[in-house]
């Protein structure tokens, strides 16, 4: 094995894969694993598209980031500022979900959305924390910040995977609570891995400034006010707004689709699940070459259709019925598309930050898309009771025309923060 290869399996990059596990883990059990445990109880799907609403913590986590970032806790704290709060948030997110696989969505589903949203804030809290905690480990040496990142998103995706794909095949021989209470279980090796790590160094809490008015300026104000001295700044907002709707719209009602037209729970983890990770993956890189070489806004003016045409896909598979072969067909196109709208929207949000305020700007745009994948796609299942499968996917494709419409129109003023992409 190779000296490069093996800085890979260092205990400290273990440590942070199984960190990355488990900030990726509680993802899907609030999202698509969740509404095919609803549609197994004969939940109704307005009430399915509502339960979107429970993610918004991960939208607007920057709102009690501050104080993640400069309090200290009680006890704990002797683990270190940053352990100590990955860990506070771990024995939330593990309580949470024990509470969560103890309850009968027929039964409690209000209940059950309270403490769904119990387990998004406890997950989005540790991802504040973990995220930080990885960028200071490696600070200062690029190579080793390069392998943190990429060994802290493998272990992301091998947690979306487990509470995806392995949550969902486990539900077809036990029962739904067993398989979150395994889930819930499996938080347990995040804990560990908080435990066996070192506190990073030079995280220490700021020092406080005699001018507090300036600190909050230049934290709070600043930001904003940089932002929107860029010409169109309004359109740029509503294009991150807008351009991932049509997939943000039809996500919490995709399993339900697969349920309803006869595909097993087996077959839904291992198609959606294992060829769609891939497609995404994939999608994401064909996205970075498309966008180099045809410029940004051209790009996702081009993705933009080609969101609407994959998502359009999903009205003759209705039609087609249990079909595996189409159904893969299907899920990697629209993964792929997936996949290479996401790299766009990032390079998009990333070009329109300013030096200085990055982090704050970057925090408030990606929240901005999540507020429109959560808020908006609550509604979709009370659209789909008052019209049908294939009416409700021409609908969700029609969702790219505001954001391809507004792509072509910035395109055409060409901003100068926008000429050498």
């Amino acid at each position: 094995m190779s000296e490069k290869l093996k800085a890979y399996f260092t205990r400290q990059m273990m440590i942070v894969m199984t960190l990355g596990f488990s900030s990726g883990l509680p993802l899907m059990l609030v999202f698509g694993t969740l509404s095919l445990w609803l549609k197994d109880y004969n939940i109704a799907y307005s009430a399915i598209g509502a339960f979107s609403l429970v993610r918004l913590p991960y939208s607007f986590k920057w709102l009690w980031a501050p104080l993640v970032e400069n309090c200290k806790i009680p006890v704990l704290n002797k683990l270190g500022k940053r352990r100590s709060w990955a860990l506070l948030a771990q024995i939330g997110l593990f309580l949470s979900l024990c509470w969560l696989a103890s309850l009968n969505p027929s039964e409690n589903i209000l209940y059950m959305a309270v403490i769904t949203l119990l387990v998004s804030f406890f997950s989005a809290t540790q991802d504040i924390v973990l995220d930080a905690f990885r960028v200071e480990l490696f600070e200062g040496n690029t190579e080793q910040e390069v392998r943190g990142a990429t060994i802290y998103v493998l272990g992301y995706r091998i947690g979306i995977l487990v509470s995806g794909a392995f949550a969902i095949g486990l539900a077809a021989y036990l029962s739904w609570n067993a398989v979150y209470f395994i889930n819930a279980l499996l938080i347990l090796l995040g804990m560990t891995a908080t435990l066996l790590s070192h506190e990073p160094e030079n995280n220490e809490v700021v020092k406080k400034s005699a001018d507090k008015q300036s600190i909050v300026r230049h934290a709070l104000v600043e930001p904003f006010i940089q932002f929107m001295k860029r010409p169109y700044w309004l359109v740029a907002l509503l294009i991150v707004f807008t351009y991932r709707l049509s997939d943000a719209y039809f996500g919490p009602m995709a399993y339900p689709f697969y349920d309803d037209i006869g595909f097993s729970k087996t077959e839904i983890a291992y198609i959606t699940k294992i060829y769609g990770m891939a497609a995404t993956i994939i999608g994401g890189v064909i996205g970075g070459v498309l966008l180099a070489k045809i410029g940004l806004m051209r790009g996702m003016l081009c993705l933009a259709f080609v969101q609407g045409i994959t998502t359009a896909l999903y009205i003759p598979l209705y039609y087609v019925g249990h079909n595996i072969w189409f159904l893969m067909f299907t899920i990697s196109l629209e993964n792929l598309s997936s996949g290479m709208a996401t790299t766009a929207i990032i390079a998009f949000m990333s070009v329109l930050c300013d030096k200085g305020y990055t982090a704050t700007q970057y925090a408030l745009l990606s929240s901005l898309t999540g507020v429109a994948r959560d808020v908006l796609a609550s509604t979709s299942g009370k659209v789909l009771e008052l019209t049908s499968w294939p009416t409700f996917f021409f609908i969700s494709a029609l969702l790219t025309l505001p954001g391809a419409i507004l792509c072509w129109y910035l395109n055409k003023k060409k901003p100068t923060y926008l000429l050498n992409t």
